[in-house]
């Protein structure tokens, strides 16, 4: 659990994941608790590299929500980051992303590109899809139906890592209009919603080694009655 990590690097296209290897992952995402055991999800698997070049095609655009509510979660210096314990480190990003003064100016140059920036080489995609008629028992929202979506993708995550496969989870693939002409390509039902995707594979260069931060069990428990902190 503690090497899990987004695998934010470019993937070598040319090392493919094997199909064994795939079928383990989607097995441990199969034993994934969800709601009521409704297992309300599918998932379908892109290795066919013309796919994914057409998939790569499309355009897509960084929103004004993410941008500025990403700067509101950055750190700008190690000390910050181990301090906060919480949030990823600014240099992750462009310049004008991390100055909250110029962040009008990153909305206005935030120019349509291409998924192939998102998708980085990787030679294999998983899109998880959910029926979007059901919804689980007394559930506002389906909140219990999307927990459940969180842990196939954790039960995923953690089987890729134990067998050296990077992943990195993508969401703009749920966004309307990447979404829709994702679905056209891939001859998804209209009912089924995209929830997220996940690129696989191995480091063209190498993993890059990110600063990661958790806070301690004593900083986000309570004991018997909320404010007392820790296990006591």
């Amino acid at each position: 659990m503690k090497k899990r990590q987004s695998t934010r690097v470019p993937f070598d296209p040319k090392q493919p994941v094997a199909k064994k290897d795939l079928r383990q992952i989607l097995e441990a995402g199969s034993w994934a608790p969800t709601a009521h055991n409704m297992q309300n999800f599918e998932v379908v698997i892109v290795d066919d590299k013309k796919i994914l070049k057409k998939i790569g095609e499309i355009k897509t655009k960084i929103s004004e929500a993410f941008i500025r509510e990403n700067f509101k979660q950055l750190s700008f210096s190690k000390e910050e980051l181990l301090k906060k314990k919480t949030g990823i480190m600014g240099t992750m990003f462009p310049p004008l992303w991390r100055d909250e003064a110029k962040l009008d100016e990153a909305v206005r140059l935030a120019t349509p590109g291409e998924l192939n920036r998102t998708i980085n080489g990787s030679p294999t995609l998983l899109l998880i899809t959910y029926d979007a008629r059901k919804r689980a028992p007394a559930s506002e929202g389906d909140i219990l139906g999307f927990i459940s979506l969180g842990c196939v993708m954790e039960n995923m995550w953690l089987m890729a890592e134990s067998l050296g496969i990077g992943l990195q989870i993508m969401s703009v693939f749920s966004g309307e209009r990447v979404e829709e002409e994702v679905k056209k390509i891939l001859d998804i039902p209209e009912y089924l919603k995209i929830a997220y995707a996940a690129r696989l594979g191995y480091p063209a260069l190498g993993s890059a080694n990110y600063l990661r931060v958790r806070r301690t069990v004593d900083m986000f428990s309570h004991h018997n009655k909320f404010g007392n902190k820790g296990l006591g």
